[in-house]
């Protein structure tokens, strides 16, 4: 079809296999695995199953808090899944996550294997079982997670929308880089209000949604998404949150769990696997 030429949808949509794009190897209409592999277990009661993007790392960063208060219950195995290879797709894994998706996570500690996927599901069982990081009742417990499900429900068009088109897609389109660039700064700037008035996203109090949050939007203010995206966005101008994401981003927890299952970029924030405090010796912690 010639370049000038607008494109009409077909009546029945069929997968080209050659659609091009960063991710087009590992991408498919269908779910399931396409082969045989067992997980690894280590000798902790978590066993994590993850990459260090933005979802992962909302996890890594959550036990590593943990552990920084003195749970000693959240030593945990961090397991690298290279989903640029088809990590996701081994029949293990998503015998714990059907969706194929980083992160997945078994819970060893009670009377049978109890799974989780969605990382949104992770941090509430993890705060609740320690309880720590996520009010038991009442309305704080309701506004956290009001931020909480407000991350898992905006990032993707951060992800998928914004950064997909703005740094994977095989070219630049000027329609969706702007649609997607419009409803980024929008979502920045309801956190940027929100960070005006309170200290804490969901309040006073540091939660599990501030850890959802901060990976996604905290690293995009501090220039480490998507490169250029910082300037594109002109993201000095979120005063507020820039300051949030500063006081997160110094957070001895956060400083370990960003770079847990990171396999790429600078050798000193690249823990590939994590089996206990000793993996993080000479690291930029």
């Amino acid at each position: 079809m010639p370049a000038d030429t607008p494109y009409v949808p077909p009546k029945v949509w069929t997968w080209d296999k050659g659609n091009g794009g960063e991710f087009a190897n590992i991408n498919r209409p269908i779910a399931g695995a396409t082969h045989d592999k067992e997980l690894p277990r280590g000798d902790h009661g978590f066993q994590l199953y993850s990459l260090g993007t933005p979802n992962g790392q909302k996890v890594t960063i959550l036990f590593e808090e943990l552990l920084e208060a003195g749970h000693s219950g959240a030593e945990y195995d961090a397991w690298l899944i290279n989903i640029g290879k088809g990590d996701q797709f081994g029949s293990g894994f998503v015998d714990v996550n059907p969706n194929s998706k980083i992160p997945a996570l078994l819970d060893l500690t009670g009377p049978a294997p109890l799974r989780l996927f969605e990382s949104g599901s992770m941090l509430v069982h993890l705060a609740d079982k320690f309880d720590a990081f996520l009010p038991k009742k009442g309305p704080v417990r309701t506004e956290v997670m009001n931020w909480l499900f407000w991350q898992m429900g905006s990032a993707p068009f951060v992800g998928g929308g914004f950064g997909h088109f703005f740094a994977y897609a095989p070219e630049k389109l000027e329609y969706p880089i702007n649609r997607y660039a419009m409803e980024t700064k929008r979502q920045l700037d309801v956190l940027d209000r929100r960070l005006a008035e309170v200290e804490y996203v969901a309040g006073a109090d540091y939660s599990i949604a501030d850890m959802a949050i901060w990976p996604w939007y905290g690293s995009m203010v501090l220039g480490r998404s998507y490169a250029n995206s910082a300037e594109f966005l002109d993201v000095g101008i979120y005063k507020n949150l820039m300051r949030w994401a500063q006081a997160i981003d110094a957070r001895p927890g956060v400083k370990r769990g960003r770079i847990v299952n990171r396999s790429g970029g600078n050798e000193t924030e690249q823990v590939p696997e994590r089996h206990s405090m000793a993996d993080f010796a000479g690291k930029a912690v």
